[in-house]
């Protein structure tokens, strides 16, 4: 019989537009793993928020996959930071969903804080296991945005809680583990590192020369790729302070290439930050030097990967960076801060380099380093692409996870068929008093700070 899987995204749904605040690593993370774990055999139903009227509640997506968009709050995109007065609404409807279609889910992984609250009550109510992917701290977050963070209050306290519910606990980078440890006294033997992906069917090297001639881009210029979502935490303000040097110290054509926004074309009104790093580039003299391209999807991505000389990824934090995957996917050498993922996944003076984050100078360094020096540039390319296919492709990821899943499925059962052999079918167990137990609702509407 086949595994019954519920992953539960909150605010990231597998099919959304990526490109915005808040569609980015996390929608791919859902799709990718979804996809995956469904060619393994698993069934797998993602549940998440439903923002309009004409999205239907059930959506057949693929073969053994479905999105549930379930009612919580308005019909309307709201920031992922508002959503938390409507989890109640969104553990009611998966529980109304689960007890009209009748599933009995073998486990579910929840992705975020938020979907962890959720995962939570449904383990008190039905008894099924959880794991969870926070995908971003609370506490880190606070660390480095300080005023603004614009984070519930309650995060993380339910964090917390959420940490001390789960089965197991997925951290996707070993600074990952090292803050769920250290920050929260999270337990050692309740965390797997687990990396995320890259769609190595999507993301692979091109002719660059081919790849500047579709997207128009000049064959002469040295090309510095920058590439995610457009907020000030990316560090792209650090890039274009360091191209200032570059321009200055080198005699040679240089462009940095800026892919991200909310909108297909850059629009400073729809994405602020893009009017802010246009004042910058402006004040430093760069208005011919940096091109905002705008949103790009699939493969014109990775035109723009593959076209570039060089991707920098200089966040002042970073979770994990699926963005630094593709790019080495796409054969290129990486400068990326020394931070969380990215420290993981780019191997310095390997695949490319290592620095500070905000330190434009050390920046403008390397990238001359690298942009001079085409047998560097090579060697990089031919390790980045090894260290992809060797460590970090979906399919090795998901049988990481689904492995994780079996290991906890297993134990609940034994443990299950010691305590009452016939007893298993949670459903049966939850419904037949023909009526919903409590969900907390003290801690779905948030809970107290510590």
């Amino acid at each position: 019989m086949k595994r019954q899987i519920a992953l539960i995204s909150e605010h990231a749904s597998p099919i959304a537009v990526l490109g915005g605040e808040d569609f980015g690593g996390q929608n791919v993370y859902v799709n990718k793993l979804s996809l995956e774990l469904a060619r393994l055999g698993f069934e797998v139903d993602v549940f998440t928020r439903r923002v309009s009227a004409e999205e239907p509640e059930i959506f057949s997506w693929v073969k053994g996959i479905r999105i549930i968009n379930l009612k919580a709050g308005p019909l309307i995109t709201l920031k992922k930071d508002f959503l938390l007065p409507y989890m109640s609404d969104f553990l009611s409807s998966f529980l109304n969903f689960y007890q009209k279609e009748k599933i009995s889910y073998d486990l579910i992984h929840a992705n975020f804080w938020m979907s962890g609250l959720v995962a939570v009550e449904i383990k008190k109510i039905l008894g099924i296991p959880f794991v969870v992917t926070f995908h971003a701290l609370g506490k880190i977050k606070k660390l480095y945005q300080k005023e603004a963070d614009t984070s519930p209050k309650e995060r993380v306290s339910i964090e917390y809680l959420v940490m001390k519910e789960a089965d197991k606990i997925i951290a996707e980078c070993p600074q990952d583990k090292e803050d769920l440890i250290n920050l929260y006294g999270a337990q050692d033997e309740k965390i797997e590192v687990i990396p995320a992906g890259v769609d190595i069917k999507t993301f692979y090297p091109l002719s660059k020369v081919w790849a500047r001639r579709k997207l128009g881009l000049d064959l002469q210029e040295k090309i510095i790729l920058q590439l995610g979502r457009m907020v000030p935490r990316k560090g792209v303000a650090s890039v274009i302070s360091a191209m200032a040097q570059l321009t200055r110290q080198k005699d040679f054509p240089v462009r940095l290439v800026v892919v991200g926004g909310e909108s297909d074309k850059p629009d400073p009104k729809r994405t602020p930050e893009i009017g802010r790093l246009t004042e910058l580039a402006k004040s430093l003299g760069l208005e011919e030097n940096v091109t905002f391209i705008g949103r790009r999807h699939g493969a014109e991505l990775r035109q723009y990967y593959c076209a570039s000389d060089v991707f920098v990824s200089t966040p002042w934090y970073e979770p994990f960076g699926l963005t630094v995957l593709e790019a080495m996917a796409c054969g290129k050498p990486v400068i990326g801060s020394e931070v969380g993922g990215i420290k993981f996944t780019v191997k310095n003076n390997v695949t490319g380099f290592l620095v500070p984050p905000e330190e434009p100078f050390i920046l403008a360094e390397k990238l001359t380093t690298l942009l001079t020096n085409e047998n560097l540039q090579e060697r990089f390319s031919k390790n980045a692409l090894k260290n992809v296919y060797r460590r970090f492709t979906w399919p090795t990821v998901a049988l990481m996870m689904a492995s994780v899943y079996e290991k906890i499925i297993r134990q609940i059962e034994v443990v299950t068929k010691k305590e009452d052999p016939g007893a298993f079918n949670w459903s049966t167990v939850y419904f037949s008093s023909g009526r919903r137990k409590s969900a907390s609702p003290g801690v779905l509407e948030g809970g107290k700070d510590d």
